[in-house]
């Protein structure tokens, strides 16, 4: 691949994101030029996700280690959050393809990924089981609020005497 058609490839990316957060569905009714078809256009965009997300567990891990009660499914469920958060628009459209063929290889490894950095299981278990472990982990993350966007009492109503 050449510089130009990483460009256009990551231009690409970019339009198809853009028109997701304006409608969803039409944002893949068509399949911009550099890719074949849907399946590439879901790989890239799971890639694109992984490197988002694996950047941030990376960070969340390494300050875990230097805390001195660090918990390593607290750090990765921070990350994953993060990265939902802050790439809202790819992580809905990979959502609402969750059930592409094209997804389950990818998905299975982000499970994986998710599995073991958080200490739910080792590398040297079967592919199968640290998948089935980190796709639970997930559902338990997304299942669970996030603290950090639950309503806070305004100051005001700790002010206010109870009756």
């Amino acid at each position: 691949m050449s510089w130009n058609d990483f460009y256009q490839r990551q231009q690409a990316l970019a339009e198809v994101l853009d028109n997701a957060r304006r409608d969803l569905a039409a944002a893949f009714a068509t399949v911009p030029g550099p890719f074949r078809d849907v399946d590439e256009l879901l790989a890239a965009l799971h890639h694109k996700w992984m490197q988002q997300l694996t950047g941030r567990v990376d960070v969340a891990l390494t300050d875990t280690e230097s805390a001195p009660h660090g918990d390593r499914v607290e750090a990765v469920t921070r990350a994953w959050r993060n990265a939902a958060k802050e790439n809202s628009g790819l992580r809905a459209a990979l959502d609402v393809h969750a059930d592409h063929p094209a997804l389950d290889e990818p998905t299975a490894r982000e499970h994986r990924v998710l599995a073991v950095a958080a200490g739910l299981a080792e590398e040297h278990e079967p592919p199968h089981d640290i998948a089935r472990v980190g796709r639970a982990f997930l559902q338990l993350l997304r299942a669970t609020p996030d603290p950090e966007q639950q309503a806070r009492p305004s100051r005001l109503r700790k002010l206010i005497p109870s009756f």
